[in-house]
Parts: C-alpha cells; structure tokens; sequence
C-alpha cells in the first residue's frame, strides 16, 4: 500500500511539474514580440509541444503579422522559416489531438501567413473541421466559414452543408458579427427564399450601436447577392456616418464601389468622404492608393482639387498596374475627362499590360478609350485583336454578346465572318439583354457599311431578323414575371423601343397575375422605360401598392407615382390611390435625402398635388442650403435634373398654391439658362408664322417663341379682342433667339403689368410633337398636360396641336393647313 502511495505521488508531482512547464512554455508563447522569438521557442521546445502549442505559437505569429502596416509585413520570411515548416508539420500530426476551436482558429492563422489553399495542413485541418461540423460552436463555424471563402469555396458542398446549418440554427443566431460572416461566406449557394430570411434577421439585429466592420459585412452581402435592400443600405450608412473614425480612404473606396454596383448613392456619404479626402490630396502617392483616391474624389471634387488629381494622375501614371490603369480610365469616362497629357501617358501603360486583362476588363476598357476620344490606332489594332481571339475562345453568352458591341464600336470597325459566324451560333441562348448588345452592334454595322458602300449589309439584315424572331420567342415563351424584368432591367436603346417594346409589354399583361408587391417596382421602372401607358398593367400596380402600401418602401414608392405622373394616368381609385401613397410617403419623409425630397416634389406637382408637409420641407431656407451643400457632390447630369425640377416645383407652388406664400426665386436661373442657349426658328415656325400672318392680317399680330411669365416658352402668341379681331403688337414679330438676358426680363416684366382690353383673350399655340404622347398613344403626357394647366392660370386660351393632326393626310395642303388653323384658333370655348 506504502509504494502504490509514493508511486501515485510521484506520478503526481510528475504532472504537476508538466502542467507547471506546459503553462509557462505557453505563456512564454503568448508574450512573444517577435517572430524569431516563437521561432526559438519551438526550436528549443520541439518535443514538448503539445497540440495547444502549436495553436497559438501560429496564432501569435499571425497577430504579429496583423500589427504591422500591410506594406511591412513580412509574411513570405515567416512562412520560409524552418520552425514555421516544423509547427507545421506538427499541426499536421497533432490535428485529430486539437479541439475545435484549436482547429479552426490553426487554419485561420496559417491562410492568414498565406499558406496556400492546397498545403497539405489547409487541407487536413479542413478535413477535420468538417468531420466535426455539427459540433462547431456558432463562433467556431462562422470562422470556419470565413476560412473557406478565403479558399475560394463559394460552391463546395462544405459551404452548402454550411449553409443548412445556419437555415437550422437561425432563429438562435443573436450575434451579429456571427451572423455578417456566415451570410458572405454562404451567398453563393442560398435561395432566394433564404436570402429573404437572412435579411429579416438581420434587420432586427442592425441596431445604431452595432460595429462598423459588421455593416460593412451586411452590404458586402448584398452586393455579393446582387441585391439593392433600401432598408438595410439606409441603416447601414447612417452607421458609416457616425463611424467617421474608420472612414480611412480604404473603407471609403471599398463603400464607393460596393454603392456603386448596388446602385445605391448617398449624397449625404459622399459629402462626408469628400471633406475628408480632399484636405489630404498631396499625402496620396502611391499608385495603390492615388487610385483609390481618384476613383472616390475625381467625379465630385472641385476644378482646383480635380486639377491636382489630374497633374498626380500624369505625374505617376507610368507605375499604375494594370488594374489601377482600368480605375484610372473609367473614372476619367464618369468624370468626362478630356485630358489629354493624361490620356496619352494611360495609352502608354495599356501597351504594357493589354495582354494581362480578363474579357470584362478587356470590354470596359474598349468602352472607355471610345468614350474617352482615344486616338491611337495602334492601341484599337491590339483591342481588336485580343477581343476577336477571346471571341473565338468565348462559350459564355453574355461575354459574346458583350465583344460583339465592343467590336462595332471600334473606330472604322466592319463586320467578319468570324463575328457573324459567332453571334449566329450564340443567338438560341442568348437571354434579351444579350441580344440587345448584338442588335445593337449590326444596325451600328449596317450604317457604316452604308456609309462606305460595302456590301454586307445584307448579311446584318439577315442575322438582325434573327435577333429579333429570337427576342420574340423568349418573350413567348416566358412563364415567370420575375425572370422577365430581371433580364429587361439591363436592355435598354432602340431595340427595345423600336422592336420589341410592344411584344414585352404583351408578354407582362399575360403574366400580370404575377405582379406582387416583390416586383411592382421592377416592372414601373420597366413602363417608365418604355413610355407605354398599359391601363392593365397600371391599375394593377395601383392595386397592389394599395394593398402592399406598408411593405413598400418610401423610395420605391417615389418611382411608382413617377410613373403614373410621368404618363399622366388615373387608375380607377385615383384619389384613394394617390391620397394612400401621399400620407405613407409624408410620415417617411426622414427616409429621403434631400434632393430626392425635391424630384418627389416635383412628380407630385405634375400628378396636382402638394402635400403641405412635404412642401413646407422643402422650401425651408435650412433645407435648401443643405440641398445646395449636397448638389455638388452629385454627377452633373443629376444635379443639373434636380436644378430644374427644383425650378419647375417652385413654378408649380406659386401658380396653383399661392395659399403657401413660396416666393418665385428663380429668375437668375432662368437667365444663366437663356444667356447659355442660342435659339432659332426652326422652319415648321416661320410656315406656321406666316399662315398665321395670312389668317390674323399681318405678322404684327402674331409672335414666335414667346417667354410668358414663370418662363414657359410657347410656340406662337396673339391676342383675340371680344369680337375675334386680333389685337396689334406695339413690338412686331420680336423673335426669341435675338433677345439676351436682360431684354427678355424686361419683356416679360412688361407683359405682365399690360392689362388687356376688356373681353380680351391671350391665345397660346402650341405644335406638339410625339415626346409629348406615350407610346402609341394620344393620350397627353404630365409635363405637357402641367403646361396647359399653367398658362391658362396666366390667362391664356391654350391651343395644342398634335403631331398625329397636323402631319396627317388630311392637312397635306396648305389651304387644308390653313382652314385647320383658322378654326383652332376660332372656335368657341
């Protein structure tokens, strides 16, 4: 009994003393500040280290890493030492040993000191960890699943079997780190469905507290799930905002583009960005950097900004990669760029590195030099050449279809066989927007071979009816609502104006069943697009945003009424319609930036009403200064639009709302616009000045291109007493384009004090031609329908003339013309 005692005690006192050594080999391991000490640890320590050992003396390898900038890391020497291949080969042996998060966190550390993915020790802890899949605590699996995004195994079975598990586990899911990195990880292979559950959760757990890095996570998502969620992009940059502590150019560059592909934009964001870049502009040198720099602040900094961007960009061009190059270029084609030091020395880099870029590269690349007025025909020689071999190469569709209109675009570009040959072949699986790319490039085909008298045109004509029969039967053949407007989102141009605008449309009405709340949006946009007014497909959207009207968001809202007040369309229940989407809009008015408040405001105007609390919002003096704040970092064509539909909103409160007492604050804008534009008679207007001059007894009593007040431009004046005789004008035939700025101010101020004799009526003519109708249609537009509504507030008998009457057969002559004209101008109200 006494030995069985010492030998239990000294066994004991043996452990001790292991533990003992074992937490303090550990300990040393974890104050290590240097890689060469870990080194010499396991050097010294080899047969003593345990499976935990070699866990964390990666791990600390790896956090030294991370404290270093990127540049001073020094990742290639740690992974060539010869006791980082020996703590890896004792990974390796020590692996079934490890416990789970040991594991998973050895794999994060050892792809982080970027061991390669097919290392033998990537791949048996891999192995391992799946054995052990569903015993992974929600941490241990969301780093898990962090590692094989890293690896590239979007769509292994491993991430499906991943994704099954957060479908089970979702409800218990309450951390919303965990949950960010396990949604990247699993986007690939999840259904929409899913998707749909996933950004529930994640709405309830997006609180204003939570981290910037899992914000960042969630639109990361989105964009890798091609999904624009308002909602959840809102939240999400409200916490950007207060997180102005991480918005370094890195963040801020990866946001841009992430926005950018979303087709999200946030004035707000970019008016933040730019006040922080712009102070440091000279502290940007590196290439890596400057292009990220010139990609976020070169479309909205100011000339003096943009001028030392441009000087940088020239001054460093010759060390951009071939990626940086690209940055470069398109960021010149947003910004308009026509610099062309710049632009010659960026044409020097890509002789360099053509050969480096992928197909898409290669066609954005082709677009922007176009775009950009690039001169170097050598440079187009190569693009072809390199575009016609990833042709013949090409087995997707859609990169077919897409070399195919790069091709066309090329300067003095013809048709070869082997493009023909090509798209004939693609066309039977080509989804709409692909055929609108190859439809597109043969009409642009047909037209230069007409121009220079080649003769293939016969052959385009012949593959375009194939173009076309086979747009056709797509349509025909299309079963599902949703499918159709994903394919129509990206098919724009005359193909789809011209060909199958009509066909689509059909194709929706027969599955207007399907229109939901889901896709009201989509298919409004794809209306708008048109111009076709549908009163089937309309009041179904009427109907179901009414009874959806909660599930909508504010600003998708905005697009649906736009489309009703651009086409100027009243579905049955128009006041209950309008009325229920005005009250959700006016209780969001939080959810809308400022100049999207103001195109809001506009559609309203057109469509006749003015909510006072929206109205109010917007012609506050605050609101406007900070309208004007964030005008200047939007794109010009944006902020130009919001200008003038500013303009067009005040005109509209001011006529038909005089109750707000909104002042009229437009007339300096209204100069700089006249001051900038040379306008001439066309000559439609002299014939009509002159047949009117027949009817009235002289051009005195008739005036062309008038400006009445608030600014509308009309065709022809003249003046009708009580008895129908016209009235003279004191200045005769005063024609609009030899009138400047202050002239037509004071002609204007002095047709509003003249008082008109009693009985008196000011006629306003107006030729109206087919922008004014909705396709195939009559029926009168808003804007045009605002402008009658407006001058007969001013006092004017409004005359509209069609394009449908006056180029009839029936008014072919001049006598029908005229009598035409004497009755419009004479018949009783």
């Amino acid at each position: 009994m006494l030995c069985l005692r010492q030998v239990c005690l000294s066994a004991l006192r043996r452990y001790q003393a292991r533990t003992l050594s074992s937490d303090l080999l550990l300990s040393q391991i974890n104050n290590c500040t240097h890689e060469d000490e870990v080194f010499s640890l396991v050097g010294r320590n080899k047969a003593r280290l345990s499976e935990k050992h070699v866990g964390i003396a990666l791990n600390v390898l790896w956090q030294l890493q991370k404290k270093k900038p990127l540049l001073l890391r020094t990742s290639d020497y740690v992974r060539n030492h010869s006791q980082f291949l020996t703590l890896c080969f004792l990974a390796e042996n020590k692996v079934e040993h490890m416990d789970n998060e040991t594991i998973v966190d050895t794999l994060y550390s050892v792809l982080r000191l970027s061991v390669e993915s097919h290392d033998s020790l990537a791949g048996v802890l891999v192995t391992e960890a799946w054995k052990r899949l569903e015993s992974l605590s929600l941490p241990a699996l969301s780093k898990f699943a962090l590692c094989l995004h890293k690896q590239h195994r979007h769509f292994s079975p491993l991430t499906g079997k991943i994704a099954h598990l957060v479908d089970m586990k979702l409800d218990s899911i309450q951390d919303i780190r965990i949950l960010s990195v396990l949604m990247i990880s699993i986007s690939d292979v999840i259904s929409r469905s899913f998707q749909d559950r996933l950004l529930q959760k994640v709405d309830q757990l997006l609180g204003e507290g939570v981290h910037f890095n899992y914000a960042k996570r969630i639109v990361q998502f989105l964009q890798l799930s091609k999904l624009t969620h308002s909602p959840l992009l809102e939240k999400c940059n409200k916490i950007f905002l207060k997180s102005t502590s991480h918005l370094d150019l890195d963040n801020i560059s990866l946001i841009f583009g992430l926005y950018e592909q979303l087709g999200f934009d946030n004035a707000e964001f970019r008016l933040t960005a730019k006040q922080l870049l712009s102070e440091s502009v000279d502290d940007y040198r590196d290439p890596e950097a400057f292009a990220k720099l010139f990609f976020v602040l070169g479309p909205m900094a100011e000339s003096k900004v943009r001028e030392r961007l441009l000087a940088t960009a020239a001054l460093i061009a010759e060390e951009f990669s071939s990626h940086q190059a690209l940055v470069i270029l398109k960021t010149m084609q947003k910004m308009k760029c026509r610099h062309s030091q710049l632009l010659e020395k960026m044409v020097s880099v890509l002789h360099r590195h053509l050969d480096s870029y992928h197909v898409l590269q290669l066609v954005k690349l082709t677009q922007c030099l176009v775009l950009l007025h690039c001169r170097d025909q050598e440079l187009f020689a190569k693009l072809k050449m390199l575009l016609l071999g990833f042709l013949k190469s090409s087995v997707i569709p859609s990169d077919t279809a897409a070399i195919i209109r790069m091709l066309a675009i090329l300067p003095s570009s013809q048709v070869e066989e082997v493009i023909i040959n090509k798209a004939t072949a693609v066309l039977p699986q080509c989804r709409l927007q692909d055929l609108s790319c190859i439809a597109t490039a043969l009409v642009k085909w047909n037209h230069y071979d007409k121009l220079h008298w080649q003769n293939t045109s016969q052959l385009h004509v012949k593959l375009l009816q194939k173009v076309n029969d086979c747009g056709f039967q797509r349509l025909q053949k299309a079963r599902n609502l949703n499918l159709l407007l994903e394919e129509l989102t990206h098919v724009n141009g005359e193909w789809l104006q011209e060909v199958i605008s009509e066909e689509t449309v059909a194709a929706c009405q027969r599955l207007i069943d399907h229109v939901t709340q889901a896709n009201v949006l989509q298919l409004s946009i794809f209306l708008m697009k048109t111009n076709h007014r549908c009163p089937s497909l309309l009041d179904r959207i009427a109907s179901v945003t009414v009874e959806n009207i909660n599930k909508i968001h504010p600003l998708e809202m905005y697009f649906i009424l736009h489309l009703f007040s651009v086409l100027n369309y009243d579905p049955p229940a128009n006041e209950e319609f309008f009325q229920s989407c005005i009250q959700h809009l006016t209780s969001n008015l939080s959810c809308f930036e400022t100049h999207h408040l103001v195109l809001l405001g506009y559609i309203l105007a057109v469509a006749g009403y003015f909510p006072p609390a929206l109205i109010r919002t917007i012609f506050d003096v605050s609101f406007l200064s900070r309208l004007d704040a964030q005008l200047e970092v939007l794109s010009d064509t944006l902020r130009q639009r919001v200008r003038s539909r500013l303009m067009k909103l005040n005109r509209a409160v001011c006529l038909e709302c005089p109750e707000f007492h909104i002042p009229w604050f437009h007339e300096q804008y209204f100069q700089r616009v006249l001051c900038k534009g040379i306008r001439r008679i066309n000559p439609l207007r002299q014939h009509v000045h002159r047949m009117l001059a027949e009817i009235l007894g002289g051009s005195h009593y008739a005036r062309v291109s008038v400006l009445t007040p608030y600014y509308y431009e009309i065709d022809f004046e003249c003046i009708l007493d009580k008895n129908k005789k016209p009235l003279s004008y004191t200045a005769q035939n005063i024609l609009l384009d030899d009138l400047r700025g202050i002239h037509l101010r004071h002609d204007i101020k002095d047709e509003e004090r003249k008082a008109l004799p009693q009985g008196a009526q000011r006629i306003a003519l107006e030729f109206l031609d087919s922008k004014a109708f909705s396709k195939d249609s009559h029926h009168l537009k808003g804007e045009p329908a605002v402008k009658k509504r407006h001058l007969e507030i001013l006092g004017y008998r409004v005359i509209q003339i069609p394009h449908f009457e006056w180029n009839s057969m029936v008014l072919s002559t001049k006598p029908e013309q005229l009598d035409y004209l004497r009755k419009r101008l004479y018949e009783t109200q």
